[in-house]
């Protein structure tokens, strides 16, 4: 833990010090100075100022906010329905929230409008798997619940496959198939980055203070029943806040997939499935692999590349690796 979050500090100071326009480290020090006391900005330190806070700041501190939530996500939604190959977007919201964007790009929405309405219907797709679930019946709630996400997911994707092959309009097809792959380039601004901020503290809040809870649901619904769990409250606490989470991110950067799923076998294997420590490695290393992935393409490429495709490029042979390594654990 305190190995990540050296070295997510270390990358923080090195991603706003370096880039196309190169900020010193006195430099860099100077300005937080100046900002924190409220003092005026040299004439030759505006430039890099406004480098510094409009531009690299808002976006390393969402790339961290946005990996740290999904996989924090990611990791309680594994711990949840005992299954190691559960991503956060299990349940619909990925697919809920990119309907949402779709009517929104195609009707010309300002951009706070799209992240309400990916958010809105992203959380709809959840609300709609767990009414469906208990619709259904109580028993295998778990597995029911994994079986109605598969379908509603499906219905979702298949409806905003309809809004894009009915889409006349090119400019709006194009923005809503790069929004679908996800970036972190119009969603860094202060006012994003406070609503993430609250909206992750309302998902991950909670869920650090039922780490003994859900490690106790790990052993099995009977077990935890035993030790005085409320497994049915637990259950709808951790899919509530894992959803909160996951909508958050999606609705302010769209579909940036394979954190939630990688990042959790990562974090098992430095310290083990005990959610007391699984749940802050999980959010710190997150945080870094984002923003390092992020940093890293910025530096190498020119232009805007999507980071959803990034992350799958990484994620896929990373999640077979971790997979070959653990072979005897999931065997």
């Amino acid at each position: 833990m305190i190995a990540l979050a050296a070295g997510l500090l270390a990358t923080v100071v090195a991603v706003l010090m370096f880039g196309r326009y190169s900020i010193s480290f006195n430099d860099l020090v100077t300005l937080f100075g100046l900002r924190l006391a409220g003092g005026e900005i040299p004439a030759e330190l505006r430039q890099a100022d406004a480098v510094l806070f409009t531009i690299r700041l808002p976006r390393v501190a969402l790339a961290i906010l946005v990996g740290a939530a999904l996989s924090a996500s990611g990791a309680v939604y594994q711990g949840l329905f005992r299954n190691p190959m559960v991503s956060p977007d299990i349940l619909g919201v990925s697919s809920g929230a990119g309907v949402g964007a779709s009517l929104a790009i195609i009707w010309g929405w300002p951009t706070p409008l799209l992240h309400a309405a990916a958010f809105a219907f992203g959380l709809g797709a959840v609300c709609l798997v767990l009414a469906i679930t208990r619709l259904v019946g109580r028993d295998n709630s778990l597995l029911i619940m994994i079986l109605v996400g598969v379908v509603v997911s499906a219905l979702f994707s298949s409806i905003g496959s309809l809004i894009k092959y009915m889409t006349s309009n090119e400019q709006s097809l194009i923005a809503l198939v790069l929004w679908l792959m996800g970036s972190l380039a119009k969603a860094g601004s202060w006012s994003s980055l406070m609503i993430l901020a609250l909206m992750t503290l309302a998902g991950a809040g909670p869920l650090f203070l039922l780490r003994w809870k859900l490690n106790a649901l790990a052993f099995g619904e009977e077990e935890a029943r035993a030790v005085g769990v409320n497994v049915e409250r637990l259950k709808l606490a951790t899919v509530v806040c894992g959803t909160l989470l996951t909508a958050s991110a999606v609705a302010l950067c769209g579909l940036i997939g394979w954190v939630g799923l990688i990042i959790p076998h990562l974090a098992r294997f430095l310290v083990g499935p005990n959610f007391r420590a699984l749940l802050p490695v999980t959010m710190l290393g997150g945080g870094l692999f984002l923003l390092l992935v992020d940093s890293l393409v910025r530096l190498a490429l020119p232009g805007e590349v999507p980071i959803g495709i990034l992350t799958a490029i990484i994620g896929a042979p990373l999640f077979v690796y971790l997979l070959a390594r653990g072979r005897r654990e999931w065997n």
